[in-house]
């Protein structure tokens, strides 16, 4: 691993648990075990170093929660899959993500005081909501849930689980609360599609 590789890594950690705002340049110098001037061989700032963190971590984030996605067709199982991508793959990942999910640490963290930074995060969330919604128009098209489902209501419903179930397990670092709070989320998804079904009988 590179120097700048060994930065960007060892500064998600620290972000990961302490934020953005509360890590200062020592605290990653010394984390990395290097000099100011090794940094700034990489590095104009710590803001341009956010990016970089944060470019990494949703390179990461696609590849822990949408593997195999591509391999399914049915919409319903690929939100599912998605889901449990998401609890075990990404959120469970304590040796990227230590604190937990970096993006609601900086959320949080960031508390819109700085948009420069955060606006990057805004879109991601939209964008996750969107691919939720997706799922789910593609699922009410083909008649795998009823007509009357309210998607945008329903793509709430997951996202803000998703992001509750990430604050949560950032707390109490219960695996089994994550795994109950997830398999909860993909019963509820389970029973739009079998009232789709119990409807067609």
């Amino acid at each position: 691993m590179t120097l700048r590789e060994n930065i960007i890594y060892t500064t998600m950690k620290l972000f990961s648990v302490k934020g953005y705002e509360s890590t200062s340049l020592t605290d990653i110098l010394d984390a990395v075990g290097t000099s100011k001037g090794g940094f700034y061989n990489h590095f104009k700032s710590k803001d341009e170093l956010f990016f970089e963190v944060l470019k990494e971590a949703r390179k990461i984030w696609r590849e822990c929660c949408l593997e195999g996605l591509d391999e399914i067709e049915d919409p319903i199982e690929k939100l599912k899959i998605f889901l449990l991508n998401y609890k075990d793959r990404y959120l469970k990942n304590s040796d990227l993500f230590p604190g937990g999910c970096i993006f609601i640490t900086f959320s949080v963290g960031l508390n819109g005081d700085r948009p420069d930074l955060t606006s990057g995060i805004t879109e991601k969330f939209n964008k996750l909501r969107q691919m939720i919604k997706s799922f789910l128009d593609e699922a009410k098209e083909i008649g795998r849930i009823r007509t009357d489902i309210d998607t945008v209501g329903v793509s709430e419903i997951i996202f803000s689980t998703m992001l509750g179930s990430s604050v949560l397990h950032r707390a109490d670092k219960s695996e089994d609360n994550l795994d109950h709070t997830i398999g909860t989320l993909i019963d509820f998804i389970d029973s739009l599609v079998k009232k789709a079904d119990n409807k067609t009988h």
